[in-house]
């Protein structure tokens, strides 16, 4: 099954293409765009000895000049280093305003190269090629990018649309099953905040926790439903001055035990799905979500095999100090996305911090 998803931005509108087998298109696909020649693909060791050589032979053959760079994988190296790394290589190759980056990886690599593209020569083109479930439903798509500071994920970004996205499913097969559950992080958010029928139809299915058990017709629903929920945002609302500040669900506490924890215990949508559970439980305390309600979502959660509860070494009141330094801070008050339905939700900074302490003591 292929699909093509528009996001609508006027002229930064682009296209998210999702087809089996399009890796081997990827320079074709790349030839319709109005790019120059030079192409800077950049990857990680282990995506590279999968995918890179199949990408190059691809871009090649559509007439363009390919020099590459593989960044170490992993959250901790998302790094200032890294994208100096990535500047080196632009440099060496002479990357013109008109030269593309290519991002063949999961989110580290995406967010990395979006960065590194929106400021070299303040801004030269990039193309997404997500490999993992998570990039393919959420960080290849919306044009954020951003680095992380040693006090906080991605305090370091910018807003810098892709000219394309390209997902091929038939990545997701050399994807681990731990990868495979965190990215199934994203695609829950967005049942819980936007679309009815894809949580109706995550929890219809007997498992979710591996992808060799999951149906292809359900596999190809999910990308193609969670594609249209964050470009249906995303076109409303391109830098998150409102409605696309509900796409940071179960981010808010999510990201604070990521930091926390230095990167190194938990992937980004394990992560997420702990920050789902809270964020549940807090509407529940205030009145603006129903306990059967956050009850279906945790079992969801749960069915994935995420973690649904906090850490042991991670300490309550380090995470409340932690809130602090989150990118939606305004005005000094944290900013919760916190869900009123299923397929709804509202976005406050009016939640008192001994809820939030109270809800992580029951974690």
């Amino acid at each position: 099954m292929s699909s093509v998803i528009n996001v609508n931005l006027q002229e930064l509108s682009y296209e998210i293409a999702i087809a089996p087998a399009s890796l081997d298109q990827l320079g074709q696909q790349m030839s319709e765009l109005p790019l120059g020649k030079k192409v800077l693909l950049v990857s990680n060791p282990m995506i590279f000895k999968h995918y890179g050589e199949r990408a190059i032979a691809s871009l090649k053959n559509a007439g363009f000049s390919v020099a590459s760079c593989n960044l170490p994988p992993g959250e901790r190296y998302k790094t200032l280093n890294s994208i100096q790394k990535l500047y080196d290589i632009a440099l060496e190759n002479r990357l013109e305003r008109s030269s593309t980056m290519v991002a063949l990886g999961g989110g580290v690599i995406g967010d990395m190269t979006g960065f590194a593209a929106a400021t070299w020569l303040r801004g030269i083109n990039v193309v997404q090629v997500p490999t993992t479930l998570l990039a393919m439903v959420d960080s290849a798509i919306g044009g954020k990018t951003g680095v992380n500071h040693p006090h906080g994920k991605n305090l370091i970004g910018a807003f810098h649309q892709p000219l394309r996205v390209l997902i091929d499913p038939e990545l997701l097969k050399t994807l681990p099953t731990r990868e495979f559950r965190a990215g199934m992080a994203e695609v829950i958010k967005y049942g819980v905040i936007w679309d009815t029928d894809l949580f109706a139809q995550l929890e219809a299915s007997k498992h979710l926790d591996q992808l060799r058990y999951v149906k292809t017709d359900l596999i190809n629903n999910i990308l193609t439903y969670s594609c249209q929920a964050k470009a249906d945002v995303v076109g409303k609302d391109e830098k998150e001055s409102g409605l696309r500040a509900i796409l940071n669900y179960g981010h808010t506490i999510g990201h604070a035990v990521e930091s926390l924890t230095g990167y190194r215990l938990l992937k980004h949508g394990e992560a997420v799905g702990i920050g789902m559970v809270a964020a549940g439980q807090i509407a529940v305390e205030l009145g603006l979500w129903q306990k059967e309600d956050t009850e279906r979502q945790n079992a969801l959660i749960q069915k994935t095999g995420l973690p649904t509860k906090l850490p042991a070494l991670v300490d309550i009141e380090a995470i409340i100090n932690a809130l602090q330094s989150d990118k939606k801070v305004k005005s000094g008050q944290v900013r919760f996305v916190l869900p009123t339905q299923i397929g709804a939700a509202t976005v406050t900074d009016q939640v008192p911090s001994d809820i939030i302490r109270q809800v992580l003591q029951g974690m």
